[in-house]
């Protein structure tokens, strides 16, 4: 049985572990994902993060030895918060108030030992800046379907890669998982040896 539990269901998240050839397990959480009135981004992150860790943790059998990795990425313009669109429209007008200008992502992430009840917390921030998108660049990304599943309507790794015209800081975090500050965080743990 793997040590690593990924609480996410997140293809992207999956394989960014397995790029960098970290065993684990998936076991997707069921949290409420809506924010705390005056909670700042890393707040929010960074609880959502602990708090799938822990849901999931809170299945695993009495004494496992595990580490349960939880994470969130939102995208923030102007203070407001960019999760997931609901749905076209949501999505059209996200890339609209993006096209041109600089957002951050921010990833918060959760390692969460239960037998322990040890935790590492962490929200990382890479700065993003979109090319000016034409309004048919903007519909023909929403109609290929790709933003409708992630944070701020777009995938820096997939289509939405002809969007970005300048990036600072991790561009896993972009992706969903800073995988630098993860892997150095685990293997402090103690719960992966890279390369040893």
């Amino acid at each position: 049985m793997e040590n690593i539990i990924l609480a996410s269901a997140s293809p992207r998240r999956q394989e960014l572990l397995s790029s960098v050839g970290i065993k684990f397990r998936v076991e997707p959480s069921n949290v409420d994902e809506e924010p705390i009135f005056d909670e700042s981004p890393q707040e929010h992150v960074s609880r959502l993060a602990s708090a799938k860790a822990k849901e999931v943790a809170g299945r695993v059998k009495q004494g496992d030895e595990v580490w349960v990795l939880g994470a969130d990425t939102i995208v923030i313009i102007d203070g407001e918060l960019l999760g997931k669109p609901e749905g076209r429209v949501e999505a059209l007008h996200m890339l609209k108030k993006l096209s041109g200008r600089m957002h951050k992502v921010i990833t918060g992430y959760s390692i969460y030992n239960p037998s322990r009840d040890e935790e590492i917390k962490r929200a990382v921030e890479t700065t993003v800046k979109f090319k000016d998108l034409t309004d048919d660049e903007i519909t023909g990304y929403v109609a290929s379907g790709e933003p409708m599943d992630k944070a701020g309507a777009y995938a820096i790794q997939g289509l939405g890669a002809f969007m970005v015209e300048e990036i600072k800081g991790s561009y896993s975090n972009v992706v969903g998982l800073p995988i630098c500050q993860v892997v150095n965080d685990l293997e402090e743990a103690g719960a992966v040896r890279l390369f040893r």
